[in-house]
């Protein structure tokens, strides 16, 4: 499996895959490695946030289903 370019000291686990250019229609390539890494296959729907200070999110809307279950399983902790 690839383990991404681990450039300037990045830690285990955070990758720096390169850069991408947008194209005419505001299409971007995602790495190959990225791809491979993150099982991206055509088709796939990806979701993307966006943070005036933070910038652009790009993931697979199962990651933010479980970070939303997270959430509601905190909320109904406080609850009792």
């Amino acid at each position: 499996m690839p383990q991404g370019k681990h450039l300037l000291g990045m830690p285990k686990g955070k990758h720096l895959f390169g850069t991408a250019k947008v194209g005419e229609k505001g299409q971007i390539v995602i790495p190959k490695e990225a791809r491979t890494l993150f099982n991206i296959k055509q088709g796939d729907t990806l979701l993307i946030l966006g943070d005036d200070e933070n910038g652009i999110f790009i993931t697979k809307p199962d990651v933010m289903n479980k970070v939303a279950l997270e959430i509601f399983e905190k909320i109904e902790e406080k609850e009792k």
